[in-house]
């Protein structure tokens, strides 16, 4: 039997934590769990941080974790992507940190390309290649992106470039390769933990999607490394479907509150301003995400009235469900 090499003997004892946290749903949460355990290898610590998820998934956390002996933190309340982190921040130990989201599928040997990325590269952050939709048939979400901020006060501009965006992966396989840039999503990221003591916790005042951006720039500013490793790959599960008891905290983390929210953060401790063109690419999303709650609603009123009240009523619409979501949750 050839002997192991050195970073193969590491990998036999806990050298990296998962965080898992919940990003917008609940309903997916079941099945990225039980991915990260089907198709994980080395060996790792686990953290489950659980927002309020509903009351059959809170038990089914509850067994699991008596089970297979990981660390469930539940908050009675729904929580921010960083705020989720920074309450796993104190039991991590290892010596890498992995956050990835509820609702995300990791493929099969996923960990150890980011570990490996890490170790050969001294990279403080290593992300995958992003995939959406069908498991068998991935498109990329994102390969990460360029960003930076540019010019003078009164001047500056926010840049943010993403690559191979809604392209199969399987028609671009052979053209990734791991490489620096400077923007990985929290869908899932590997981060040495120490980074945590130099740049202390996640911003709590970042509500909703800039958070990526405002970690990825703070390790950027500070001089660390950022790369992606392609041979990594998980698979973000967006609604449709969406559980009736996926769709308070969904609206919750796009309601015009918190999003707006955050832009007007990001913007200020960035020293850029609000309206910032890129910011609209950003707004559009939010909406996106939105319309996939909306749609029936909106249907219905089109059904009922047609298109024109509907597209005098749309924004009420809006209004009232913001209005509803962030008075009665936030």
């Amino acid at each position: 039997m050839p002997a192991k090499t050195g970073l193969q003997r590491k990998m036999t004892v806990p050298n990296v934590t998962i965080v898992v946290v919940p990003r917008e749903q609940f309903s997916k949460a079941r099945q990225g769990l039980e991915s990260i355990f089907a198709h994980t290898t080395p060996a790792y610590k686990l953290i489950y941080i659980d927002g309020k998820s509903p009351s059959r998934l809170r038990r089914y956390l509850e067994d699991e974790a008596a089970e297979k002996g990981f660390r469930l933190i539940r908050e009675e309340r729904y929580l921010t992507g960083n705020q989720a982190r920074n309450l796993a921040v104190p039991h991590i130990q290892t010596k890498y940190t992995v956050f990835i989201d509820n609702d995300v599928v990791p493929s099969p040997g996923w960990l150890e390309p980011l570990i490996e990325c890490a170790e050969e590269t001294g990279a403080w952050v290593v992300g995958p290649v992003y995939c959406t939709g069908d498991l068998n048939n991935p498109v990329i979400h994102t390969l990460g992106g360029e960003q930076s901020i540019d010019g003078g006060n009164g001047t500056r501009r926010w840049r943010e470039r993403h690559f191979y965006c809604g392209r199969l992966l399987s028609d671009v396989a052979s053209e990734l390769h791991r490489r620096p840039l400077d923007l990985v999503e929290f869908h899932c990221l590997l981060m040495r933990t120490e980074v945590f003591d130099r740049l202390g916790p996640f911003d709590p005042a970042l509500l909703s999607y800039f958070d990526h951006s405002d970690f990825c720039l703070m390790v950027r500013n500070a001089g660390g490394p950022i790369y992606v490793e392609p041979r990594s790959v998980v698979t973000y599960l967006p609604p449709p479907p969406l559980a009736l008891s996926d769709v308070p905290y969904f609206m919750l983390r796009w309601s015009n509150r918190w999003i707006n929210a955050s832009a007007i953060h990001f913007a200020h401790k960035n020293g850029i301003e609000v309206n910032d063109p890129v910011f609209e690419d950003h707004f559009e999303y939010q909406q996106a995400q939105r319309a996939r709650v909306l749609r029936h609603p909106r249907h219905v009123v089109r059904r009922i009235l047609g298109y024109r009240a509907l597209t005098l009523l749309e924004k009420t619409i809006d209004r009232v469900l913001d209005w509803t979501v962030t008075a009665h949750l936030d």
